[in-house]
């Protein structure tokens, strides 16, 4: 039984470990966002206060025109830019976390598979049934995780491709 306390133990120890460094990843991203959004309100207090001097300086209808004008093309490509810079945050850290989960749910899945046979190697005569079910609902659960992961890989891969195209697009249109 002491195998099973090491086996235990190492499998606690990887799960400190991964939480350890997703906090850290999470906190990186955290830092990166508020960044963003910081450089992202100067910029915007800066433009907004030159703005309203260009207001001031306003005589008649036509400069009024022209400065609406000239303010919309910046605007839209701005906020395309901050729309990059933060699914590329967000992608980044979207990627860390599913290469930490799945390393550690493999090897989760390893260490709990084999403690399991190990213990259902000394099962008591009889109970071949109950055995049978125990791996059967094993594989199922192995099952069920990796098609999760496919499936959030697809999303993640569909989504890239729609803000790829969204911004082939959005250049085309400049």
């Amino acid at each position: 039984m002491n195998y099973a306390n090491d086996q235990l133990i190492a499998t606690q120890k990887t799960a400190v470990e991964a939480l350890t460094s997703l906090s850290e990843k999470t906190f990186s991203s955290l830092e990166k966002l508020v960044e963003l959004n910081m450089a992202a309100s100067k910029a915007l207090l800066g433009e907004s206060i030159s703005h309203l001097q260009a207001l001031t300086a306003i005589k008649d209808s036509k400069e009024l025109l022209a400065l609406q004008t000239g303010l919309v093309k910046p605007s839209a490509e701005k906020a395309a830019s901050y729309s990059r810079h933060l699914y590329e945050i967000l992608s980044g850290s979207s990627a860390d976390f599913s290469k930490l989960f799945e390393s550690t749910t493999a090897e989760s899945q390893k260490t709990v598979t084999a403690l399991l046979e190990s213990s259902l190697k000394n099962a008591p005569a009889g109970s071949e049934a109950a055995v049978a079910v125990i791996k059967s609902a094993i594989t199922a659960g192995n099952n069920a995780v990796e098609t999760a992961q496919k499936s959030a890989k697809q999303a993640v891969q569909l989504v890239d491709s729609n803000i790829t195209a969204l911004s082939a697009a959005a250049q085309k249109a400049e």
